[in-house]
């Protein structure tokens, strides 16, 4: 009786370590946010604010500028800040996080990975409320400092943030990718870039052109235009961005509203036929494959055209602020930036990209109406304006692009290379100049995963043509395979409309669970062995 008894205890145990292993992280569950009536200034509260950061000096100095200013307005809060490298690490430590309780208030975000953290029951606030609070709102009457006023954000830019009808994110800030051209190189080849503009048949021309060589050195190998034995005519920072834009540009689809996949078919094999060809010629490569950046490229005369962020304007150029590779190795060259290649140049499509801010709920209410405040103060038009300088990036409200502070910075390219850089204010203009020409795909749980997704369709179809793989349909059919169960894409199922996907937490934390449950698991049944020996010996 005893021994059926430790064997029914036992795999009680086991099962529910089992369950605790495959709960999906999303679904910890909180009460909804109930708006205060009022804040309450004696009340110590604490608020964490996670936020992206490459190491950059001027953007971290602005963050504790905006906490300390905060603070001073309201000495109940104290702000953390943490830093991170990259948004992949915000998100996967977020989806831990929400798994164990213990996610941030505030952090920089991608309406993606929002729609990710929604599979759990009230984790992220809806923010209507908030925003039209009379008292905190936008343009709040209760609120010590100039917030913005509704009116000023931008619709374009707020409308990114509805995820399934409902506004879960504030922009930050916001940019668009540009190409970095070596205007030298384009002429050495007997070209000069379009007055209607890039067209992506103009770059592969020249590329592929740049590709024949014009002599040999004493070793017989080939020497390009640059003079090197080395050239990488077009090089695409993120290919996710490239493959969404082409099909978006030709007028295919990729995704719609209800979460379909719409990218694994035909015209998709249109547009990686066009890499393969390509890459094979020579004539383009990517951030991967070629393992360095456009910037580092272009700087040292290796590379024609680079399409990167506008946000990466700094790196880019032989006079770049922020360049990170050796003086000896930087070649002298004029620098064109562009509006990246079109299908159409006059319907031109570009992605709408940048850091987004989400809020977290918490139990105390007044912990959320706290971080609340503190988003606010980070849309004033002075945060917002000294932020955007450091990178190519614009302000995200009506208000701080039309402040004199900084219609003057635009107006002052090349006067200063660090403030007035005139690459980064050149990649800056085109974001102002095409603010109704950009897009953004369609936002629900598991967006994040197809956006990987179509970006390795291109890395993988450069990787085969390297390795002297045939590109044909049935190979295509594979590769489409493998990314739809790389990312669990075939774990996509659809309810009333509405997109339903278990997300599995990243390895480094599913192994730590397995590994507290083990141990779990393991005192429970010492100490139940244990229990009724002591009782059968009595």
């Amino acid at each position: 009786m005893i021994k059926r008894t430790i064997s029914l205890l036992l795999i009680t145990v086991i099962l529910l370590g089992m369950l605790s292993l495959t709960s999906c992280h999303g679904k910890k569950s909180l009460d909804p946010f109930v708006m205060p009536e009022a804040f309450d200034p004696d009340q110590s509260i604490e608020i964490t604010f996670w936020t992206k950061n490459d190491n950059h000096t001027a953007q971290k100095n602005i963050f504790n500028r905006a906490v300390s200013e905060f603070e001073e307005l309201y000495p109940n809060i104290n702000v953390t800040t943490r830093s991170m490298y990259n948004y992949d690490d915000i998100y996967k430590d977020v989806l831990t996080n929400i798994r164990t309780g213990t996610t941030p208030n505030i952090c920089i975000t991608y309406p993606d990975h929002v729609a990710s953290y929604l599979s759990g029951t009230n984790i992220i606030v809806p923010l209507k409320e908030l925003i039209n609070d009379e008292s905190y709102g936008f343009g709040g009457t209760d609120l010590k400092f100039d917030a913005p006023d509704k009116k000023d954000l931008i619709e374009k830019y707020m409308s990114e943030g509805v995820i399934n009808g409902t506004q879960y994110t504030i922009p930050f800030m916001r940019s668009t990718e540009a190409c970095y051209i070596n205007l030298d190189l384009v002429e050495a080849l007997g070209y000069s870039i379009p007055k209607e503009g890039l067209t992506w048949e103009f770059i592969f021309e020249v590329s592929n052109k740049a590709m024949q060589p014009v002599g040999t050195n004493d070793k017989g190998e080939p020497i390009y235009i640059n003079g090197m034995t080395t050239l990488v005519p077009f090089v695409y920072k993120s290919t996710d961005n490239m493959m969404i834009q082409l099909l978006k540009q030709k007028g295919y689809g990729y995704s719609n509203e209800n979460g379909e996949m719409l990218i694994f078919n035909d015209d998709t094999k249109e547009v990686l036929y066009m890499i393969a060809d390509n890459i094979a010629s020579g004539a383009f490569s990517t951030f991967d494959i070629a393992n360095a950046y456009p910037g580092d490229l272009l700087n040292k005369g290796m590379c024609i055209f680079g399409v990167d962020s506008t946000a990466g304007a700094t790196w880019m150029g032989s006079s770049a602020p922020n360049m990170d590779i050796k003086a000896e190795l930087v070649v002298d060259f004029e620098m064109g930036v562009s509006p990246i290649p079109q299908i159409d140049t006059e319907n031109p499509q570009m992605i709408s990209q940048g850091p987004s801010i989400c809020i977290f709920n918490k139990e105390n209410p007044m912990e959320v109406l706290a971080s609340w405040l503190f988003v606010q103060y980070l849309l004033t038009d002075e945060i917002q304006i000294a932020f955007s300088q450091t990178e190519g990036y614009v302000p995200v409200t009506s208000s701080a692009q039309n402040a004199p502070e900084y219609t003057d910075y635009l107006s002052r390219a090349g006067e200063d290379n660090d403030m007035y850089y005139d690459v980064k204010i050149a990649a800056t203009k085109i974001i102002l100049d095409n603010i109704e020409n950009t897009f953004i795909t369609p936002v629900f749980n598991g967006s994040a995963s197809l956006r990987k997704a179509a970006g390795l369709l291109i890395e993988e179809t450069g990787k085969s043509v390297n390795r002297g793989t045939e590109i044909n349909d049935g190979q295509i059919e594979k590769l489409y395979q493998k990314s739809i169960s790389m990312y669990k894409l075939d774990e996509l199922t659809y309810s009333d409309g509405e997109k339903k996907v278990f997300v599995k937490l990243p390895a480094e934390s599913i192994a730590l669970i397995s590994v507290l449950t083990c141990i779990w698991c393991g005192m429970g049944t010492y100490f139940v062995v244990q229990f009724l020996r002591k009782k059968r010996n009595k």
